[in-house]
């Protein structure tokens, strides 16, 4: 005779036995169906591209390419049509490290017009810089992001100029240290410091951001200023582009710690599609990112992940996932690994679209703060190309003139010049 539990087990093996004779195993066209109609339903929001550096690098200018089928980088309209993407993509406007106290500010204007242009030039592309417009918009909206803080050159000023002219979303850092905050890269030695983390500076940048209603982005940034960017924001953050430290041990990835805060912030993580993230440097494939997923879904749970695949910046992806048409490889794989469509609907668009509605309900409480003025201090920003702003010095002028204005030196020089003549004649009479 079976136990109550053994008599469960053993029907639970024959529904199984009939529905695989019956119906058979799910094949992988029906994967393919399901993932596409999932797409369709809820649209993909990418936390990261770098489109506008690809064409940058290559030196295009937009009237010389076709955006549609420009296959000189892994983003074009025709590939996110065949991905069912139809949705929304973050344009990263980054420029290199080697720009910072330089021209990091000018360039970041270049890519940000580089960026609008781009969506006002293609009827299939709108620029968003709301949460509502991402959500009801029938086109691949642009949401425009600076990739590191080095672009704003220290300067509050400067952020609240870039997000009047549409961006929303910045990561504290790239592969270099700012004034203010930590890397987690060793590529450069621009300002390092004992202390680690963000200073008063940092501080003051992330509350205005809060203000602001920006989204604050921390793929790049050190462990020590994800922790005390964590605790001190009043709004959910992301991770733009990120994976797994536990799966792959690489200083971008995210170890779990650091995870369990950012589910207490209600923030994000999207994960990073490149080869050096995931498969630490091997040769990755779709699954080896689905196991990325995975773990990422046993620590904090389904609803703090999202997708920043990190095309157009880097080189070398997983076989399967090589550009922006493949997407849906990715959905089909989670789907075989019976994730629900409601965890795989928050992690194609909802759970992006809630962290910014949260960052904007936080501005909106903050809407009665004026603009800070906080300023950094000359001496832990001080370079070759920032001038502290002091009267000029003017040479000092006699002050001995004349009755009508005139300096006496003047009037013997107007002398000389006006008897000369006359004394050359008198000379050769």
């Amino acid at each position: 005779m079976f136990s109550q539990k053994g008599f469960s087990i053993y029907r639970l093996c024959l529904v199984s036995i009939f529905l695989v004779l019956f119906h058979g195993m799910p094949s992988s066209s029906s994967f393919s169906r399901r993932t596409l109609e999932l797409m369709s339903k809820y649209p993909l929001i990418d936390g990261h591209n770098d489109l506008a550096l690809r064409l940058r690098m290559q030196k295009n200018s937009l009237s010389q390419i076709n955006l549609y089928n420009y296959t000189k980088a892994a983003t074009n309209i025709n590939r996110l049509r065949a991905a069912h993407v139809g949705g929304q993509v973050i344009f990263a406007a980054y420029v290199m490290c080697t720009a910072q106290d330089m021209d990091a500010v000018r360039l970041t204007l270049e890519q940000i017009d580089l960026i609008r242009r781009m969506c006002d030039q293609y009827p299939e592309l709108e620029l968003a810089t709301t949460a509502e417009a991402m959500r009801n918009t029938t086109k691949i909206a642009c949401l425009i992001s600076i990739e590191g803080g080095h672009s704003i050159d220290s300067s509050l000023a400067a952020l609240r100029m870039f997000y009047v002219l549409g961006v929303r979303s910045m990561s504290l850092t790239h592969n270099c240290n700012t004034p203010w905050a930590e890397t987690s890269s060793v590529f450069y030695s621009y300002y390092k410091r004992e202390i680690n983390g963000l200073t008063d500076f940092g501080k003051a940048v992330v509350d205005e951001m809060n203000r602001l209603g920006m989204l604050i982005d921390l793929s790049h940034t050190s462990l020590a200023t994800a922790r005390e960017v964590l605790q001190r924001s009043r709004a959910p953050i992301i991770f733009s582009h990120s994976s797994s430290y536990t799966i792959c041990n690489h200083s971008r990835n995210v170890p779990d710690d650091i995870l369990l805060m950012l589910k207490k912030n209600g923030g994000l993580i999207m994960v990073n599609f490149h080869n050096g993230f995931i498969a630490c440097g091997g040769q990755g494939n779709v699954s080896t990112v689905a196991n990325h997923f995975d773990h990422l879904k046993h620590v904090l749970g389904a609803e703090h992940i999202g997708i920043g695949s990190d095309y157009d910046g880097a080189t070398g992806f997983p076989e399967g996932l090589e550009d922006v048409s493949k997407y849906p490889a990715l959905i089909a794989e989670l789907l075989s690994r019976s994730w629900s469509e409601a965890e795989l609907a928050g992690v194609l668009r909802l759970n992006f679209l809630r962290v910014f509605d949260k960052v904007e309900e936080v501005r909106d409480t903050l809407r009665n703060t004026p603009p800070s003025e906080v300023q950094i201090p000359f001496a832990e920003a001080n370079n070759s190309c920032r001038v502290e702003l002091k009267p000029p010095v003017i040479p000092q002028m006699r002050n001995d003139f004349s009755v009508h204005g005139h300096s006496p030196l003047l009037s013997v020089s107007a002398l000389f010049w006006a008897v000369l003549p006359l004394h050359y004649l008198l000379l050769h009479w």
